[in-house]
């Protein structure tokens, strides 16, 4: 299983912090269908300092939901280090992840995400200082390139964020031009696995059980993070382990079974979520519109849901269908 510093993951592979997705209530319907590691969602470091509420809410938590990690966005050390001492003593976090790979045109204006990977040096102080400063180890994700330089210049970038005291490398194989569109690059992905020793963790294009295993074949990577692959689909976690174990593929969910799990996951929205009703309906809507790929005659209950105003007619909407 995949170790980072001390802490032994249990599983590898990993629910990928996504911004707007991975709130609670998606954690917990990912756990409850084989995700055993999760992210909270990716988080601003400097609205957490400005105590901003919705910032605060991203890690709110409860037993179940664990174990768990944090990723952090900002471009300044000291912004981060104070953002990690607010979050700590709220949520039992193994590790904080530096992200130097959102290509978001608005992250990248403010010098964060992705931008961190033109500033090497910046970034590696920033590793250094963290993992000096607090009692979890550091990781960082970042991207194959900022735009389409040498493999070899990302390699040598991920070998000195190692000799800073990063603890493990989350790696999308994809330049932030590409965003998530075009081929994943694999032999980006294992040429920086073959120039560390700490664990290298493989992201970009996990969407189905074979390719989490190509992904493992092709990059030699000691885990894999999932993150579109999950939207509607909470039961990837559980296909991978199959497949990864003995091959095997998972049965196809009937239509009772996946609205089964949908209302579940509604209904712990309307548990966790702390807002007001028309604002939890819509993210309901948008979390439905996720799972409507396993759904016949999707694009007539797509204009339906968009009509919705209540929790409870959202429920009678999935009985309907």
């Amino acid at each position: 299983m995949l170790k980072i510093g001390s802490c032994d993951l249990g599983t590898k592979v990993l629910l990928a912090p996504m911004s707007g997705c991975t709130d609670l209530p998606f954690r917990l319907i990912a756990r409850e269908h084989g995700a055993k590691f999760c992210f909270f969602e990716m988080i601003d470091a400097h609205s957490v300092i400005r105590h901003h509420r919705k910032m605060l809410k991203m890690v709110k938590t409860v037993e179940s939901d664990r174990p768990i990690a944090f990723q952090l966005l900002a471009n300044d050390t000291q912004t981060i280090l104070q953002a990690a001492k607010i979050i700590l003593p709220m949520a039992d976090a193994k590790f904080l992840d530096i992200n130097a790979a959102c290509p978001v045109k608005k992250v990248i204006k403010k010098k964060a995400g992705a931008y961190l990977l033109k500033n090497g040096d910046m970034l590696c102080e920033m590793i250094k200082i963290l993992a000096s400063s607090l009692p979890i180890p550091i990781t960082v994700k970042m991207r194959i390139g900022y735009e389409d330089e040498p493999i070899a210049d990302i390699m040598r970038l991920a070998k000195k964020c190692e000799l800073s005291g990063a603890s493990a490398i989350f790696i999308h194989g994809r330049t932030r031009p590409q965003h998530y569109s075009g081929v994943v690059n694999y032999d980006a992905i294992k040429a920086v696995k073959d120039s560390v020793k700490i664990p290298v963790i493989g992201s970009g294009d996990v969407m189905s059980p074979e390719l989490a295993k190509n992904m493992l074949d092709k990059t030699d990577c000691d885990g894999i993070l999932v993150a579109r692959g999950a939207l509607g689909n909470p039961w990837i976690f559980e296909a991978i382990d199959s497949f990864l174990k003995d091959g095997s593929l998972s049965v196809p969910r009937d239509l009772s079974m996946v609205k089964r799990v949908v209302k579940r996951h509604m209904a712990y929205m309307q548990k966790y979520m702390e807002c007001g009703e028309p604002s939890k309906v819509g993210i309901m809507r948008k979390v439905l519109i996720w799972y409507m790929r396993s759904f016949p005659n999707a694009k007539a209950v797509r204009g339906q849901i968009s009509l919705v105003k209540e929790y409870e007619k959202m429920i009678e909407l999935i009985d309907s269908i």
